[in-house]
């Protein structure tokens, strides 16, 4: 960083020493205190250790998830340390309960922390991990910059900030505080003195001595080389309550935590400037930056960045409250964030997710696709590669806080229900009709009396009075014991016996000599069993149902065509 003596603080070292001491009465430690009270961290040579910081807003989203994942893996497969970090310094956007909301969603999908904030307290020897709670090591530091003159207060009012800022945007200026607009950086020590008498309200302010005409070079984890411009902005370090800014919180917990690498937002590239200062001023060796992508979704043909208003899908609770296996989210996940992913996926099939080297080279650095057909059918082909017992005990687990409706029916016979989720589940090409928690529930609702309706018309080529006839034929004749064979001949031999073809080529070649053919008694009887055109084997479905509930449902719907 540039040193400007122009720029330097005019205050003598006795003055800022007094200036330092009126400002912090109360801190006692020296900033080298804390190299003893967080030392570095013994772990293996190349071992990462990486954070999570959320803000407790009430909105934890898919990016939270898309980064803690990045985050896990780089932190895990080097045998290094994983942190959850609390940045609650913007006390006007909390919202109560956020902070175990955030801890419950990531345990949700899976993700696990080796450090930091948890439901019932902290874990770690480098915390706390809330960071309102770590006040008095940011004012230590404060405190050391003012001494330093490389802080000040500045007591300037909302009123004369937005001043400055018309006044810039007039004279078409780079908007901020610096330089000459700095009104309050070159006070003298008794004009300080008297504001502070005043009881004027003050933050405390970084003196840059940045020169935003050269430049400084950052090597990006995920974009290789930045040359950006350094930074010349006195941005605020402490806030008017004792409480710090991102800027200036992150840069002190990221050294004192030990952390090695940073994934953060692309977002935060315009304010990279600031925290290159900082590091550089405060003497810490700064980590390695990994800026990621944003999360986009298509539009019609252009693509946009994923909306808080505007798609329920960025929200973590989205995928919480359907019921999405959380293995499907971090896989689908994961292919976002390596390009390779799905590649390795393919060349290791049945190898695990933690088996695979996540690696920042393979991240983009444009906007990543988010494509929730894409989610579906990930989701689809793990679900096909569990087992009945597997789902279930996903669908009891997620239903107990999520889909109370359905948790009573599901746990009443556990058997049942797990005859019902292997249907078509074994052989080489198992079926791929589940998704996620609330579509499985609809996929089998029929299976259920409670939820039983019939969603579907019958056929429209059998009258109300021959589907009856039918219906009551097949009643008379149905018997549970029978296999597979035996059963459709009954159907064939029924519905040749009222005019039906035994098979839909015959049907075709001569469709006067047929009222329909053997498909068409089927659809009714599929109809009338589970309510709709489309199921899985009908054959199969009255194996679950059984005897006297199939026998129920066919005389329901003679009932119900009785009175058509």
């Amino acid at each position: 960083m540039t040193m400007d003596a122009n720029r330097q603080s005019r205050l003598t070292p006795a003055e800022r020493d007094t200036l330092a001491r009126r400002l912090f009465p109360h801190i006692a430690k020296r900033p080298e205190e804390y190299e003893e009270i967080y030392p570095p961290r013994e772990l293996p040579q190349g071992a990462y250790v990486t954070r999570l910081g959320p803000s407790p807003t009430g909105f934890i989203h898919l990016g939270n998830l898309y980064g803690a994942l990045a985050d896990e893996r780089l932190a895990h497969q080097s045998g290094g340390v994983f942190i959850l970090r609390v940045e609650d310094t913007d006390n006007k956007r909390e919202v109560p309960g956020a902070v175990d909301l955030i801890i419950s969603s990531l345990a949700y999908f899976g993700v696990e922390f080796d450090e930091g904030a948890t439901e019932g307290g902290d874990k770690g020897n480098y915390g706390p991990y809330r960071q309102r709670q770590r006040a008095e090591l940011y004012q230590t530091f404060a405190c050391h910059l003012v001494r330093q003159g490389r802080a000040y207060p500045c007591f300037c009012t909302e009123e004369e900030l937005a001043e400055i800022r018309e006044r810039q945007t007039a004279a078409k200026e780079n908007p901020g505080y610096y330089g000459s607009w700095a009104k309050h950086r070159d006070l003298t020590m008794a004009e300080i003195e008297a504001r502070l008498e005043a009881g004027e309200p003050f933050v405390i302010r970084l003196r840059s001595l940045g020169d935003p005409r050269k430049t400084f070079t950052v090597e990006d984890g995920i974009r290789g080389p930045l040359t950006m411009p350094e930074n010349d902005q006195d941005f605020v370090l402490l806030k008017a309550d004792g409480i710090p800014t991102y800027h200036f919180a992150h840069v002190i917990d990221d050294h004192f935590m030990r952390i090695t690498h940073i994934l953060r937002g692309e977002e935060w590239l315009a304010t990279l400037p600031y925290h290159w200062e900082l590091f550089q001023t405060l003497g810490f060796e700064p980590p390695v930056f990994c800026h990621t992508t944003v999360l986009m979704k298509m539009e019609g043909e252009t693509k946009r960045k994923l909306s808080k208003r505007k798609d329920p899908e960025l929200g973590l609770d989205y995928y919480r409250q359907l019921g999405y296996l959380p293995a499907a989210v971090r896989s689908y996940l994961m292919t976002v964030l390596n390009s390779n992913y799905e590649e390795w996926q393919l060349a290791n099939p049945g190898r695990a997710l933690t088996e695979f080297p996540f690696t920042t080279e393979k991240m983009g650095s444009s906007g990543a696709l988010f494509d929730l057909d894409k989610l579906q059918n990930v989701s689809k082909d793990i679900l096909a590669g569990l087992s009945a017992q597997e789902i279930y005990d996903f669908l009891i687990a997620w239903s107990a806080s999520e889909a109370a409706e359905a948790h009573g029916l599901l746990a009443k016979d556990p058997d049942y229900v797990k005859r019902i989720l292997n249907i078509g589940r074994g052989g080489e090409n198992p079926r791929k009709d589940l998704i996620y928690g609330r579509q499985i529930l609809e996929f089998i609702r029929f299976f259920f009396d409670e939820w039983f309706s019939r969603e579907d018309e019958y056929p429209e080529q059998i009258p109300a009075g021959l589907a009856v006839t039918l219906l009551k034929e097949y009643a008379s004749t149905y018997d549970c014991a029978d296999d597979n064979g035996l059963w459709f001949d009954k159907v064939r031999e029924l519905g040749v016996k009222h005019g039906f073809a035994p098979k839909p080529k015959d049907y075709k070649k001569n469709p006067e000599a047929y009222k329909g053919h053997v498909g068409d008694v089927s659809s009714l009887l599929r109809v009338a069993l589970s309510g709709r055109r489309n199921s899985p084997d009908l054959w199969e479905i009255q194996q679950i149902l059984g005897q006297e509930r199939t026998k129920a449902r066919l005389a329901q719907a003679v009932e119900e065509l009785s009175k058509l």
